[in-house]
């Protein structure tokens, strides 16, 4: 029998919420942030918590960092390679680290016109990305899924003030990575599918569609920072077993 992980991102998915429902599933936080220190970033800590997003309990988490140090938030995207091909991680860890800045840094890289490696990080550059992204691949290492699959995403309506201005919604690299890909409709005004969230779906997920047949053994909730008018505002992950 193998292990599924399934996201059911009724909610949207970002980067925090991700790791957040991962550790709410049973990863462990404190191995995690152990294994994050290893990585040349500023001074930073995880804070988690709980929270109740109308009516469901749920894990939250912030990247706390020094307030002097906060100006140091773009990378290119070979520095990030380099730096995760040089950290001292888990082999699977780093593989899908990998795949998930190489989909958000193409992405980019077509939405700018420019070569991948020429790709200089804004948002998605910043330590609580990075964070977010290899904190979700340590977590996922934990639970050693053998299939991840997801159910489509809604992604959001309105508009956002972004590195380069005030962009729509859903913002272009997170359209530009769920191309291909089957996402929900939705009226909310809110960035509910971030490109961080698109990015680690579109990268791990290998089936699409309703929760599969299994034999459920966890879930976790990961609470996101909006309050929505008609939903809760969490990640869902279900683990289990064929």
């Amino acid at each position: 029998m193998g292990k599924i992980l399934h996201f059911d991102p009724f909610s949207g998915i970002a980067g925090d919420m991700a790791l957040a429902a991962l550790v709410d599933a049973g990863a462990d936080p404190l191995l995690i942030e152990q294994q994050l220190q290893s990585l040349p970033l500023e001074t930073f800590h995880l804070q988690w918590t709980r929270t109740v997003k109308k009516g469901i309990s749920a894990r939250a988490v912030r990247i706390i960092t020094e307030p002097e140090q906060k100006g140091h938030s773009h990378r290119r995207y070979r520095e990030i390679v380099d730096m995760l091909k040089s950290a001292d991680l888990p082999e699977q860890a780093v593989l899908w680290s990998l795949q998930i800045f190489e989909r958000i840094g193409q992405a980019e890289a077509r939405i700018h016109g420019i070569a991948l490696d020429e790709v200089h990080f804004h948002e998605v550059g910043a330590i609580d990305s990075i964070v977010d992204i290899v904190g979700t691949a340590l977590a996922l290492d934990q639970l050693n899924p053998d299939r991840i699959s997801s159910s489509p995403p809604p992604l959001g309506n309105g508009e956002a003030v972004m590195a380069h201005g005030i962009y729509p919604l859903p913002a272009p690299a997170t359209l530009e990575l769920m191309k291909g890909y089957p996402i929900r409709s939705t009226s909310l005004p809110f960035e509910l599918t971030t490109p961080t969230g698109a990015g680690i779906l579109t990268a791990l997920t290998e089936q699409w569609g309703p929760v599969p047949d299994m034999t459920v053994e966890r879930t976790g909730y990961g609470a996101g920072m909006l309050d929505l008018p008609d939903r809760p505002n969490v990640l869902r992950v279900i683990l289990g077993n064929r």
